[in-house]
C-alpha cells in the first residue's frame, strides 16, 4: 500500500535517507540520549539516538555523525521514546467533536494516527458526510485514515437511515487517498448467509488491496467465526469474553481489545495476554467510542496503556498493541508503528513508563505537542448548511405521541406481559426480559417500581413519520426523560422517559437545536449538549464540550441514573446488530433471529 499519510513518499527520499544514515548528509533532527522502547524486539535500549530527515527516520543508534550545522538536536535526557500511538478502531463522531478539534485533543496524548470509521455521519449524510470528515482532518497533523462505512444501514430492512451504502459506493471510496479499508462489517448475518451486498462490499475492498475490519459479536466461535474470517475480514473489536479474543487470535484475526468511555472490555480480555501462554502479535488496543470527558480528563491511547498496565499487561506489550500490531493489522507496518530506518518519524516521548506521561509528540519529523499542549493550529472549518440541518421529522411531537396502546390490547385497566430491553452498565449487550407492566385505559405505562421506562424512536431523515415503541430497564430513572439523536447506527431521534410530558419536551428541545442529547425533569431542561453537525457533533473545543457533557451527566444523576456514560448505553438501544433485543423506528427487533417481534408477549 502506498501511504499518503507521510510527509514524503519513501521512494522520493531513499537517496537522502541513505546519505544521512552514513553521515554524508546532515539530518534535519537528531534525538539524543533516549531510552528506546523497541517494539520490534520487545526490549528497551539505553542511550539511543534517532536521526530524522524529510519526515522519516534515517538512522537509529549513535547519531553524532548525522549532526550538521543546521541540525536541530533534541536532548531526550534519558526519557523513553516510543513509536507514535495508533487507534485501530474509532468513531470520531462519538467524541461529539469535529475531526480538527478531536486532533487537538488527542495528539498531545501521543496519538499520531487513527483508523476512523465515520459510519455515524455516513448514516445521516452518506459519503458526502464522510468527505466532510476527511476535509476537516486535512487541516491537522493527525493521520486520519478512513475505513469506509460498510453497514449503512447497519442491518438492512430493520431501520431507516439518511443514506444507503452499497458495493458501488465502496468501489468509489477505495480510490480516495484517505481510505485504507472497509469499516466494521456489522452485517455478519449477511456474510454468513452469502449476501451479494455484504460480500460485494468486501470484494471491492479486497480488490483494492485494503483491510476489511470486522464486527463479530456472536458467542459462537467455531463454524460461524471461521466462515466470517474466511470471507476476508481480518480484525474485530467485539470480543467481550476472553475466549472470544483467544479464538479470533488463534484463527489469525486481530483481536481488538476495546476500552472506551462506556465499553469496558479490557478487564475480561486481559487474561488472554497476562497468562503468558500465547504470542501477542494479534492483539490490538482500541477505544471505539470516547466522549469528550474521557479525552480531557483521562487521555486517549495513553489512558488505554495505563488501563492495560492496571490489568497486568506488560508495558512493552501494551505499547506494541497501539503501535506495530495495529500498523501490521492494516498492512502499513512498512511505514508506521516502529522507530526504525525508513519509517515515518512519528515518535512520542514518555518520562515514566509506569504513568505513561507524554511530554512531547513528533509527527513526520515535526514537533506537534509539548507537555500536554498542541503546538499546531489551523483555520476554522465551516460545515455546510445541509450538514447542520438534519432534523426532518414528520408532524409535531406532543405528549400524545408517546401513548403506547397496541392493537389487541383491551381498553381496560390491569397489566400486560411485555418484551422489555434490559441494558447492562458498561457493556454493549442487552437482555430481553418479559415483564408485566401496568395498563391504564388500554395504555401500557412505564413502571418505576420495576425500573422500566418507555422508549420511542422517531425517524428523522426523510419525514416518513415512522416510529417504534418499546420499554427499557436498567437506567434507574425515577422521574424525567432523556432524548438523543446519537442513536446507533441510524441516528434517528430516541426518547426514553417516565412520563409523556417530559418525553415530548426532550424531543422538541433537540428538534429546536438541530440534534444532540438532553435530560429533562418536571418540565425543565437539566442538561443539554447541542450537536448541530448531522445531529452528532459540535465544532466547539473539547474543553467546552466536556463541560456540557459533565452537566448532562450531573442531570442523569439528578434524575436517578449513576451508570458510567449512560447516554452511550442509551444510544445503543436502536442498534439491531447487537444481541439481544433492540428498538428501531420500525419496531422491536430480536437480534438473535433477526426478526421483528411484537411488544406484547
Amino acid at each position: 500500500m502506498i501511504n499518503s499519510f507521510c510527509k514524503t513518499p519513501l521512494w522520493e527520499v531513499t537517496t537522502t535517507l541513505v546519505a544521512v544514515a552514513q553521515g554524508r548528509h546532515p539530518a534535519d533532527i537528531v534525538i539524543k540520549n533516549s531510552k528506546l522502547v523497541n517494539v520490534c524486539t520487545a526490549e528497551i535500549q539505553e542511550n539511543i539516538d534517532v536521526a530524522i530527515v524529510a519526515g522519516r527516520i534515517a538512522y537509529v543508534g549513535q547519531a553524532d555523525h548525522c549532526i550538521g550545522v543546521h541540525t536541530h538536536v533534541i536532548d531526550a535526557a534519558g526519557s523513553f521514546i516510543a513509536p507514535g500511538f495508533l487507534d485501530g478502531h474509532i468513531h470520531v463522531e462519538s467524541s461529539m467533536l469535529g475531526v480538527g478539534e478531536y486532533a487537538r485533543a488527542v495528539v498531545p496524548h501521543g496519538t499520531v494516527g487513527i483508523y476512523m470509521d465515520p459510519h455515524e455521519i455516513c448514516n445521516v449524510l452518506g459519503l458526502d458526510g464522510v468527505k466532510l470528515m476527511a476535509d476537516d482532518a486535512k487541516r491537522t497533523p493527525l493521520k486520519a485514515m478512513i475505513t469506509t462505512p460498510s453497514c449503512v444501514p447497519a442491518v438492512p430492512g430493520f431501520e431507516d437511515t439518511g443514506a444507503v451504502i452499497g458495493p458501488e459506493d465502496i468501489a468509489e471510496a477505495v480510490t480516495w487517498d484517505c481510505v485504507v479499508g472497509l469499516g466494521e462489517m456489522m452485517n455478519f448475518p449477511g456474510i454468513l448467509g452469502g449476501s451479494p451486498h455484504a460480500h460485494g462490499e468486501v470484494a471491492e475492498t479486497l480488490k483494492a488491496g485494503q483491510t476489511v475490519t470486522g464486527h463479530y459479536s456472536l458467542p459462537e466461535t467455531d463454524r460461524g467465526l471461521n466462515a466470517y474470517i474466511a470471507s476476508g475480514i481480518s480484525c474485530c473489536h467485539e470480543s467481550t469474553r476472553a475466549e472470544d479474543a483467544l479464538a479470533k487470535m488463534r484463527l489469525g484475526m486481530y483481536a481488538m481489545f476495546r476500552e472506551g468511555s462506556a465499553w469496558h472490555d479490557l478487564h475480561e480480555l486481559a487474561p488472554v495476554i497476562t497468562n503468558g501462554a500465547i504470542d501477542t502479535r494479534f492483539a490490538v488496543l482500541v477505544s471505539d467510542d470516547n466522549h469528550p470527558n474521557t479525552l480531557v480528563e483521562d487521555g486517549h491511547l495513553d489512558f488505554l496503556i495505563r488501563r492495560a498496565l492496571e490489568e497486568g499487561i506488560d508495558v512493552i506489550t501494551a505499547i506494541q498493541m497501539v503501535t506495530i500490531n495495529c500498523a501490521t493489522c492494516f498492512g502499513m507496518e512498512h511505514e508506521l508503528g516502529s522507530i526504525a530506518p525508513g519509517k515515518c518519524a512519528d515518535i512520542v516521548f514518555i518520562d515514566n513508563l509506569d504513568a505513561i506521561n507524554i511530554t512531547r509528540v513528533i509527527i513526520d519529523g515535526t514537533v506537534v505537542a509539548e507537555n500536554g499542549q498542541p503546538t499546531f493550529d489551523f483555520a476554522p472549518y465551516e460545515y455546510p448548511e445541509w450538514a447542520t440541518n438534519s432534523m426532518h421529522i414528520k408532524g409535531a411531537i406532543t405528549p400524545e405521541s408517546f401513548i403506547v396502546a397496541p392493537e389487541g390490547l383491551a381498553v381496560c385497566d390491569g397489566s400486560a406481559k411485555v418484551r422489555v430491553i434490559e441494558v447492562i452498565p458498561a457493556r454493549v449487550g442487552d437482555v430481553e426480559k418479559q415483564l408485566e407492566l401496568p395498563v391504564t385505559d388500554g395504555r401500557i405505562e412505564a413502571d418505576i417500581s420495576q425500573d422500566v421506562l418507555k422508549a420511542v424512536v422517531f425517524e428523522r431523515h426523510h419525514e416518513t413519520g415512522t416510529f417504534g415503541v418499546g420499554f427499557v430497564k436498567g437506567f434507574g430513572i425515577k422521574n424525567g426523560a432523556m432524548a438523543s439523536t446519537v442513536a446507533h447506527d441510524a441516528h434517528n431521534l430516541l426518547v426514553v422517559g417516565t412520563n409523556d410530558e417530559d418525553m415530548a419536551l426532550a424531543a422538541n428541545t433537540l428538534i429546536g437545536c438541530g440534534g444532540g442529547m438532553v435530560a429533562v425533569q418536571g418540565g425543565k431542561v437539566l442538561g443539554l449538549v447541542p450537536l448541530p453537525i448531522a445531529g452528532l457533533m459540535n465544532d466547539k473545543p473539547a474543553s467546552e464540550m466536556s463541560a456540557l457533557v459533565s452537566k448532562l451527566e450531573e442531570a442523569w444523576v439528578t434524575i436517578g441514573c449513576e451508570m458510567p456514560s449512560p447516554f452511550m448505553t442509551m444510544a445503543l438501544i436502536p442498534l439491531a446488530c447487537l444481541p439481544e433485543l433492540r428498538l428501531t423506528n420500525r419496531g422491536l427487533v430480536d437480534c438473535n433471529t433477526f426478526q421483528f417481534v411484537d411488544l406484547l408477549v
